[in-house]
């Protein structure tokens, strides 16, 4: 077996970490198809996401060695991780396409000559309203999945941001698959409770 399949997200962030350019490529090999799916659900643009998946593993290379597999004793998995970095990116992103948004459409209305172009520039304020009600929605589900005990949390990362199948958690976590299986369906449970809570239908 490939000694590459072995090696850890977190070994790879270290290795990033110092420089290596190969375990660099490995994180990108490993993760770029769920961070761009990440990106995309944030800003609702191919485009968007694509420039944003960029930058943020720019920052990744910048700043692997920051990263802590555990703060002030709560655990932190290396994909918890790289999807801040990439949310956070998302939300600059859409700051920014809201302050443009902001500055061009009272121009626009100002500029306008007839009442053709008028219906046309209402459509960007909820367009922007819309994809910041995704972001918010996106940023509960991370602080509802922060809440969770950690075997319940582990286990949700790995099922869904890292796209394992249940045998594959288990390997990941060392743990018997009949665990694996009711951490998972517990955490959903919880993760649920948590989102109806909050306003948000799951």
């Amino acid at each position: 077996m490939d000694r590459n399949i072995l090696t850890s997200l977190q070994d790879l962030i270290a290795g990033a970490a110092r420089g290596d350019h190969s375990a660099f490529a490995q994180i990108y090999e490993r993760t770029h198809l769920h961070l761009f799916g990440v990106a995309v659900r944030l800003l609702g643009n191919e485009q968007a996401a694509e420039d944003v998946l960029q930058e943020a593993y720019v920052n990744i290379w910048k700043n692997a060695g920051s990263y802590r597999a555990s703060v002030d004793g709560q655990e932190i998995q290396p994909i918890t991780w790289l999807i801040a970095i990439v949310r956070n990116k998302a939300l600059d992103a859409l700051r920014s396409r809201t302050r443009r948004n902001a500055h061009e459409q009272p121009q626009q209305h100002f500029d306008a000559e007839d009442d053709i172009e008028a219906p046309q520039n209402t459509d960007t304020a909820p367009g922007a309203l819309h994809l910041f009600e995704q972001a918010m929605q996106a940023l509960r589900i991370e602080g509802c999945m922060a809440a969770l005990d950690g075997s319940f949390r582990q286990s949700l990362a790995l099922a869904y941001y890292q796209g394992l199948s249940h045998t594959e958690v288990a390997a990941q976590m060392n743990a018997p698959l009949g665990s694996v299986k009711a951490w998972i369906r517990r955490g959903l449970d919880k993760l649920r409770a948590c989102l109806s809570a909050q306003g948000v239908t799951p």
